[in-house]
C-alpha cells in the first residue's frame, strides 16, 4: 500500500511573515478577498494587520464574520451566501480553527455546489473540484487546519460534530506569523497548545503512522513540550516555537489521522460546547493509559521527546507511566482543568455513541467500544 503526503504548495515561516500577502495575491492573479475571521480578532484590531496590508497594496477584499467558536451548518450556509454576493474570488482566512473550517467549507460548497447540504461533507466527500484558493493565517498554534485536509463543523440539531476529510479544501498558502498569535490570552494559547500536542501523539501512535510521519510528530511533540509553558507566558521563543510545533504536527496526522481522544473531544465540544483544546487536553492522558499496550516502544520516544530523562534505563512499564505523566503535567502546568464540570452519568451513552461514530475512532491503535468509551468518559466527572 502506498502511504500519501499532502501538504501546502506554499508556506511562510516567522515574524513579519504575513507581509507575503499581498505579493501571493498578485503572483496568483486574485482580484478580491473574502476575509473570513472572528468578531473577537476583528474588535482587538488582530484581523487588521491584514487588512491594511491589503488595502496598502490597492487590494479590495469584503470581511465576514459569522464564526462561531465550534462553528455550525448554519454559519457555513451563510457564509456560502455571503460569498456570492461579494464576487470574491479567494478567501483569507484569518484565527484559529473555527475560521479556517468555515473557510474550508464555504471554499468547498462554492467549488461543488451539489454539495451544498453541508452533512453531505462529512467523512471523505467525493468532491471533484479544489475549493476556492485559500490563504490561511492561523492565529492560534493548535488546529494546523492551515496545513490539514481537515475540518470540523457541529450539527446543533443533533448535537454533534462532524468531521470532513477532504484533499480539496487544503489552504493553497499559509502563514504562519508568531506574531499574530502574541496577543491570544492564556488560557486560549494553553487549549490550543494541548490540542497541537494532543495531534501530535496521536498522530505519532496511530494505526495509519509510518516512518515519515513519526519524524514530523516526534519533531512537534519535542517543540510543544518545550514552547508550550513560554508561550502562556507570552514569551517570543515560547510563541515561535508553539508556531512551528503546531505546523509539524499538522503535516503528519492530516496524513494518517487521529484517534479516540480527538474522537471524545470533539463529543464534548458538541454536547457541552467544551473548548476542544480543553477536552483534548482532558481525554489524551486518559486515552494514553488505554492505548498503552498497543504502542510498543513508542511512550519511550515520547517521554523522551518531552524531556524525561534516564528513559534508555526504565523498564516499559517505567517509560509508558513517565510519558503519560508528562503529559499530565504540561496541562496541568498551563492551567488545563482535567475534570469537566458540566458532564453527568445520564449523559454517557449519547456521549460513547457519538465518539464511537466519530471519524477519528477508527485510528486509534487500541478498538474501542462503547461500553469502553463509556468508562474513559466516566473519569472526567467531577
Amino acid at each position: 500500500m502506498a502511504n500519501r503526503i499532502m501538504l501546502n504548495e506554499t508556506s511562510y515561516h516567522g515574524s513579519g511573515a504575513i507581509q507575503e500577502i499581498a505579493a501571493e495575491a498578485k503572483a496568483h492573479g486574485f482580484k478580491k478577498a473574502f476575509v473570513c475571521s472572528d468578531p473577537d480578532l476583528v474588535k482587538f484590531n488582530v484581523t487588521s494587520k491584514v487588512t491594511d496590508i491589503l488595502t496598502a497594496n490597492d487590494l479590495t477584499f469584503e470581511l465576514y464574520t459569522d464564526i462561531k467558536a465550534n462553528p455550525t451548518i448554519e454559519n457555513v450556509q451563510h457564509g456560502v451566501q455571503a460569498f456570492k454576493v461579494s464576487g470574491a474570488d479567494y478567501i483569507i482566512a484569518i484565527g484559529g480553527g473555527s475560521s479556517m473550517d468555515t473557510s474550508k467549507a464555504i471554499g468547498i460548497i462554492i467549488a461543488n455546489p451539489e454539495f451544498e447540504d453541508v452533512r453531505s461533507l462529512e467523512g471523505v466527500a467525493p468532491t471533484t473540484k479544489p475549493c476556492v484558493p485559500i490563504i490561511a493565517v492561523p492565529t492560534t498554534a493548535g488546529t494546523a487546519a492551515e496545513v490539514t485536509i481537515n475540518y470540523v463543523i457541529t450539527d446543533v440539531e443533533r448535537k454533534r460534530k462532524f468531521v470532513c476529510v477532504d484533499p480539496h479544501d487544503m489552504p493553497i498558502i499559509a502563514i504562519v506569523d508568531p506574531d499574530m498569535m502574541s496577543s491570544m490570552p492564556k488560557g486560549l494559547t494553553a487549549a490550543t497548545g494541548m490540542d497541537a500536542l494532543t495531534h501530535a501523539i496521536e498522530g505519532y501512535t496511530t494505526k495509519a503512522a509510518w516512518e515519515m510521519t513519526d519524524m514530523f510528530h516526534l519533531k512537534a511533540i519535542e517543540i510543544i513540550s518545550r514552547s508550550l509553558r513560554g508561550a502562556v507566558a507570552n514569551t517570543k521563543e515560547g510563541r515561535e516555537g508553539m508556531a512551528l510545533g503546531e505546523y509539524i504536527a499538522g503535516m503528519g496526522f492530516s496524513n494518517v489521522g487521529l484517534g479516540i481522544a480527538h474522537s471524545m473531544a470533539h463529543t464534548l465540544g458538541a454536547v457541552y460546547d467544551t473548548p476542544h483544546g480543553v477536552a483534548c487536553a482532558m481525554m489524551l492522558p486518559i486515552v494514553m493509559e488505554y492505548n498503552q499496550e498497543c504502542t510498543g516502544e513508542k511512550y519511550r520516544e515520547i517521554a523522551r521527546a518531552m524531556g524525561v530523562k534516564g528513559v534508555d534505563a526504565m523498564t516499559q512499564e517505567e517509560y509508558r507511566k513517565a510519558a503519560i505523566d508528562a503529559v499530565k503535567q504540561l496541562s496541568e502546568d498551563v492551567g488545563i482543568p482535567s475534570k469537566l464540570d458540566a458532564i453527568k452519568e445520564e449523559d454517557l451513552q449519547f456521549l460513547a455513541d457519538s465518539a464511537f461514530a466519530d471519524a477519528c475512532a477508527p485510528g486509534n491503535p487500541k478498538d474501542a467500544s462503547v461500553d469502553d468509551l463509556k468508562v474513559l468518559f466516566r473519569k472526567i466527572i467531577k
